[in-house]
């Protein structure tokens, strides 16, 4: 499966890939048992040339080394003292990545909610959020591959969004033009989107296609 994930995170522009990864199933087979969960809400940095991004301009230091890794390196880095977890697109040495923005809860679920001591939608819908619910709480999988480690992604068994937006990148300070470009890709209607009004949750479907 790796293979197939370093071909998933290196076929097509890194925004092309952010979309593709919506509504698949990421794996987290931590110290207490399996949890998954839909990503709903990711957003695309494009490396050296985008202002928003850690490698901007060519920046490479020991901090974001992950992003120049193989596609499907996972790179976790920490802001306002709460961990986030990103994803390596692109050829190596090609400082691209994707922040895993929002999951909606699979499998572990109770856990999740034991972790956050928190339930409902505000479980997961926020980078910072998810990463306290997978119980995921250091860096030591920082540099290593999905799908070669305790965290995977499954793409066969997934959701397909029914309608995805885009809009400009949230939390990120202003540094230039890059800040508001339309980088960040979430399925329309998800209540487990970050920062997502209330009155546009679509609570039949979540959002995904149905059969």
């Amino acid at each position: 499966m790796t293979e197939r994930l370093r071909r998933f995170f290196a076929t097509g522009t890194t925004d092309e890939i952010t979309k593709r990864l919506l509504g698949k199933l990421l794996l987290y087979h931590s110290p207490q048992g399996l949890m998954s969960g839909y990503i709903t809400e990711a957003e695309a940095y494009l490396g050296q040339r985008d202002s928003a991004a850690h490698a901007y301009q060519g920046k490479r230091t020991p901090a974001n080394e992950a992003l120049y890794g193989v596609p499907g390196t996972i790179y976790i880095y920490s802001i306002h003292s709460r961990l986030c977890l990103d994803v390596a697109a692109q050829a190596k040495d090609v400082p691209e990545g994707i922040l895993i923005r929002g999951l909606e809860p699979v499998q572990g679920r109770e856990l999740m909610e034991q972790n956050r001591a928190k339930h409902g939608y505000d479980l997961t819908n926020g980078p910072g959020k998810l990463m306290e619910a997978l119980g995921i709480t250091d860096k030591r999988l920082n540099e290593l591959e999905f799908g070669e480690t305790a965290l995977d992604i499954d793409l066969d068994h997934g959701k397909v969004p029914h309608q995805i937006v885009a809009s400009g990148r949230i939390g990120v300070s202003d540094r230039g033009s890059w800040t508001e470009k339309p980088y960040r890709f979430y399925v329309a209607g998800n209540p487990y989107v970050s920062k997502l009004p209330k009155r546009s949750f679509d609570l039949e479907n979540h959002g995904w296609k149905t059969e």
